[in-house]
């Protein structure tokens, strides 16, 4: 069995938003030539996620005013987290609600995706660099 790690940098010049990678982690895949297997998609930070989705820009901006009204960023004062000196406390929810990582299967070298299924990034306390981890096994 073969395994594989990448690692992607991302840098966001917003507070939060969403990035499509999944040519990135098909990408990684080609380069591990893994033909049939799995790969697990994870930021390694936790005001970050990494989920399945549409690429749509309206599903974007649903998402957007749905975390924001579940978690609210303002006012700070209404969480304990941000007592701690931090302001992100919605942030750590956010992420909470949307996940941390996605497993795929990868059949004949490629993501074995449902129809309009994409792997994003999503950022929720950004304006800083982060990592995402690709970890891909199989043959």
């Amino acid at each position: 069995m073969k395994t594989y790690r990448k690692e992607l940098w991302m840098n966001l010049p917003t507070e939060r938003g969403y990035v499509n990678i999944s040519r990135d982690v098909q990408a990684a895949i080609d380069e591990s030539g893994v033909k049939e297997g799995l790969v697990l998609v994870n930021p390694m930070h936790i005001t970050a996620s990494v989920f399945i989705n549409d690429d749509e820009r309206g599903l974007h901006k649903d998402f957007e005013r749905w975390l924001e009204q579940l978690a609210p960023h303002a006012p700070i004062s209404q969480y304990d987290h941000n007592n701690t000196g931090e302001d992100n406390a919605d942030a750590h929810l956010k992420r909470q609600i949307m996940g941390r990582e996605t497993v795929v299967a990868i059949t004949n070298g490629k993501l074995d995706f449902g129809p309009w299924e994409q792997i994003f990034y999503g950022e929720f306390d950004g304006r800083r660099r982060k990592r995402v981890l690709i970890k891909i096994i199989g043959e």
